[in-house]
């Protein structure tokens, strides 16, 4: 926990690379049954063509409900390991550009931890 200035109540946000683009602001949510991305985010990568339609609507923990526009699969890499995604693709504004949740945690075996702010996870 070296750099981190105690007491804080962070939220365990990381920078992954999208086909050689890095996307900043990315929540780690274990909490979320989800992955999702902003479509503004989509739209500046330039893969509004590999969206796929599809209509849902995703409710909140406050009982919002946002409805998706689609969904992609997307090539994630953090640190050396790549893993295809899915994620939900919503035009709401949710204060981060994409949330990864148990679906991309479980995927790539990782344990999140907010209190040291770093995810552990094997590699090759």
């Amino acid at each position: 926990m070296e750099g981190i200035i105690q007491p804080y109540n962070d939220a365990l946000v990381i920078t992954v690379l999208v086909n050689k683009f890095r996307i900043k602001r990315v929540l780690i949510d274990p909490g979320s049954s989800v992955n999702i991305i902003r479509w503004r985010v989509i739209k500046q990568l330039g893969l509004l063509d590999q969206v796929v339609p599809a209509i849902r609507v995703l409710n909140g923990f406050n009982m919002a409900c946002e409805t998706m526009k689609g969904e992609i699969t997307l090539p994630i890499n953090t640190t050396g390991t790549t893993q295809q995604t899915k994620l939900y693709v919503i035009e709401g504004d949710m204060g981060y550009n994409a949330l990864l949740g148990r679906p991309w945690i479980h995927l790539i075996k990782e344990v999140p931890s907010t209190m040291h702010q770093a995810l552990k996870f094997p590699t090759p």
